[in-house]
């Protein structure tokens, strides 16, 4: 009987290869598209979820203020052992730093500069990172120890065995390799090259200890918890600790907010969704996306119902009953999926390389993989639900007596149900022409925004060698032709991470609650070559007294109070001076984040990492040559890397312009997929109609008429869409918005635009092929039966 089934609807779809293609095709084309986004899903929602106690590690982020006006994912050195000693909830605690950024290591005669991070000795005990080499309960021997990733040992000393070679530090101490740890994977939020005790960060602090140093957050603490234990109410007893070993008012207000490290990587500390906002888009499209494939299976198979009702009616007099033809008609739908799927692997294995390109991931498609199994299994699931039961039940129900005369309860060609499906499918290809439009918009909205400061032709660099005869080079280099300007400061301006509390002045309210303040260490030159806007004040001088001199941002002075500022003394870090001018907001973080206030002030010791040469454009070539002459007599031991800062700009949103490309294409999908659904019906509709069309053009109907006849009552349809996809649009782009402080608009423009690009496409679909069943011969027609 399983047999004949099959062989039935092979010889079904066969006989009919239009309508089989369209099923087949577009089908396969919507697996494919759903299972790539899916598998984007899987790997965003798999973060840092390979840790056997990820359940119960939690990061603290410092939040001051009552609304959790400012946070930071970082706390101080001590807070993780007076934690882990003083509350009975936290089993362990581990900390995290980046202090150094990077360092100059030699082995033999290779040189490499290298990110290094500093932990505990516990860090191995509380994440699953693998050891391939040494001792995970003591992975450093001392402070001069060293732990490498597969990868960078392999780069360091070839096949050679890593463990107990000593590199050197330029200039400084050596460290003895004690440990090889397994290359972190892709979807761990921390990637870590080269690992070093965090107790080095100790070391040559006599006046101001690590663990005693409560007002520098600086540092990623993760707590490991007890079973069962209240996340919230250990963060409530850190804010306590912090407040009882440093009683200043500043942290009266100090909460610490407990985030699961399951979350860390798409959501913010406060519980924001941030990047699960896109995942469940993304989710939503394909399921849209498939969704779209079955609603034109379904269209399909009922508008076809009166071409089988004689068929079906055979079958049930010689004795079939509604058991044998529901399952004909669902193991139809099981062959136009399985010969679906297997044209979806083919395509998936070939766009794979082309799809990481676009995502920037690196993930695989493999029929080994569980995941790829359940996709299609839930995918057949679906496609049988939606796109087999309902047609085999209804198409297996009617009354053979009926159907023979050509009656069809329900299944006619004015079936309502076949006109809500086709308003469902183009209200989600509207939906997602509006989205395209409103995402590509605010994209280009960020690109665009004046940011305060000018980012084009400015390259910037890592300063090493310069900053000790920084104002000699500087000069040297403004010299050169091609370049307008240069300038430094102790971190890059796109994004500024170092805050302070520590900003007295005259007036200040002795109710005032916390206020902590960006601060950016920088050249006098500064704000003139970056091309920052002065509303008061004439800024630095040039002469010794710039050290005494302050600029703030507007918004500063705005949180402060300030009508007159100018020339009005403040204390900063304990030193006095005065406020020498305010700048114009200027954008120094994400446009996910406010303008907070901020300082520029110049303090050569602050370390001026951070280079900026600003040429003329044109010879720009011109001045890199002259910059790597110069790095080449400083900085030999280094690569010369650079960067120009739009370039710097576009990679902070390089997810979010990956994950706009990558929509764009799932929507085109959706929409020809759309499109293709309406093709076959209009093909079906004009098929049917042959002998109508016939008499009509014998009678006198021009070629319009009939195309008229053909299309009006589906391009009725896509027109009763827009009044549901408006609104749905504007909602959920408006939710999207949510995520950027500095956003662009809905305008009715876009509307209109994507109304009429839906339109425009729907109507070229139909009227195509309307066009085409009017031009057949109109005799051929009549005397066919």
């Amino acid at each position: 009987m399983l047999k004949n089934y099959f062989k039935t609807a092979f010889r079904t779809l066969v006989k009919n290869k239009s309508y089989s293609a369209i099923n087949i095709f577009g089908l396969a084309i919507s697996l494919t598209a759903a299972i790539l986004i899916l598998l984007w899903v899987w790997d965003e929602l798999s973060f840092d979820r390979m840790h056997t106690k990820g359940d119960r590690i939690y990061v603290a982020a410092a939040a001051i203020g009552k609304g959790k006006d400012q946070l930071w994912p970082v706390t101080n050195a001590p807070l993780a052992i007076f934690g882990k000693a003083e509350i009975p909830a936290i089993e362990d605690a581990c900390r995290l730093s980046t202090f150094n950024g990077s360092m100059l290591l030699e082995y033999g005669d290779k040189k490499f500069d290298e990110s290094t991070i500093y932990v505990d000795p516990n860090f191995f005990q509380l994440f699953d990172f693998k050891l391939l080499e040494g001792n995970p309960d003591k992975p450093f021997a001392d402070n001069r120890s060293i732990v490498l990733s597969k990868a960078t040992a392999e780069k360091y000393f070839g096949s050679e065995p890593a463990m107990g070679k000593v590199l050197q530090v330029k200039d400084g101490n050596s460290y003895k390799v004690t440990g090889v740890m397994e290359d972190t994977p892709e979807n761990s939020t921390w990637q870590y090259p080269l690992i070093m005790p965090f107790d080095i960060l100790a070391e040559n602090r006599p006046n101001n200890p690590l663990n005693a140093d409560w007002g520098n957050l600086n540092y990623q603490t993760f707590f490991l918890l007890r079973p069962n234990a209240d996340a919230a109410a250990v963060g409530k007893q850190l804010a306590d600790i912090h407040r009882k070993n440093q009683p200043a008012d500043f942290w009266k207000d100090l909460n610490y907010l407990m985030q699961p490290l399951t979350k860390y990587h798409l959501y913010s500390p406060d519980g924001d969704e941030q990047g699960m906002k896109q995942v469940k888009i993304f989710a939503l499209v394909a399921v849209v996306i498939l969704l779209i494939a079955c609603i034109n299976y379904v269209n399909l198979v009922t508008a076809r119902a009166t071409r089988r009702s004689k068929e079906v009616s055979v079958r049930k007099v010689v004795g079939a009953n509604k058991g044998h033809l529901f399952w004909q008609f669902i193991s139809e739908s099981f062959v136009v999926f399985f010969i679906s799927m297997l044209i979806a692997i083919g395509l998936l294995y070939a766009l794979m390389p082309l799809y990481n390109s676009l995502s920037g991931k690196e993930m695989v498609f493999s029929l080994l993989d569980g995941k790829v199994w359940i996709i299609f299994g839930l995918s057949l699931l679906a496609v049988l639900a939606l796109a087999g039961v309902y047609p085999a039940l209804m198409l297996s129900a009617f009354n053979p007596a009926l159907a023979l005369k050509g009656i069809i309860p329900g299944l006619g060609k004015n079936s309502g149900f076949r006109k809500a499906l086709v308003v469902i499918q183009f209200t989600c290809s509207v939906v997602l022409i509006i989205s395209t439009i409103i995402i590509s918009r605010q994209l280009e909205y960020i690109r665009s925004l004046n940011l305060g400061y000018s980012k084009e032709n400015v390259f910037t660099f890592e300063s090493y060698n310069f900053r000790k005869n920084y104002e000699n080079i500087s000069q040297q280099l403004e010299q050169q032709p091609g370049i307008l300007g240069v300038t430094t400061s102790s971190q890059g301006i796109l994004n500024v991470q170092s805050s302070t509390g520590d900003l007295e002045w005259e007036g200040k309210p002795a109710n005032m609650s916390s206020f902590m303040i960006n601060q950016l260490s920088v050249d006098r030159t500064f704000p003139e070559v970056m091309d920052m806007q002065l509303v008061a004040g004439n800024g630095f001088t040039g002469t010794p007294a710039d050290s005494g001199h302050y600029l703030l941002n507007e918004t500063a002075i705005k949180v402060m109070g300030l009508e007159d500022p100018i020339g009005k003394p403040v204390t900063f870090h304990d030193e006095p001076g005065i406020i020498a001018g305010v700048v114009k907001d200027f954008h120094f973080q994400d446009m996910k984040t406010a303008i907070e206030p901020c300082i520029l002030f110049m303090d050569p010791d602050w370390s001026w990492n951070t280079m900026y040469v600003k040429t003329t454009g044109n010879d720009a070539k011109i001045a890199l040559a002259a910059v790597e002459k110069l790095w080449k007599q400083h900085n030999a031991d280094y690569e010369f890397n650079y960067k120009f800062m739009d370039e710097s700009f576009d990679n902070m949103y390089k997810s979010d312009i990956r994950s706009g490309k990558l929509f764009n294409i799932f929507a085109g999908v959706a929409i020809l997929l759309s499109c293709l659904g309406l093709f076959g019906l209009v093909t079906f509709t004009a098929e049917t109609k042959v002998k109508e069309i016939g008499i009509r053009k014998t009678l006198g109907a021009s070629v319009s008429n009939i195309i008229l006849l053909i299309s009006k009552d589906f391009l009725k349809l896509v027109g009763i869409s827009f009044l549901v996809a408006f609104p749905l649009g504007w909602w959920m782009m408006n939710k999207w918005l949510d995520n950027y402080v500095y956003r662009t608009g809905i305008e009715w423009w876009v509307f209109a635009v994507a109304g009429f690009a839906a339109f425009a496409i729907a109507a070229i679909t139909v009227c195509g092929k309307s066009l085409k069943a009017a031009q057949e011969n109109p005799i051929k027609a009549i005397r066919t039966e």
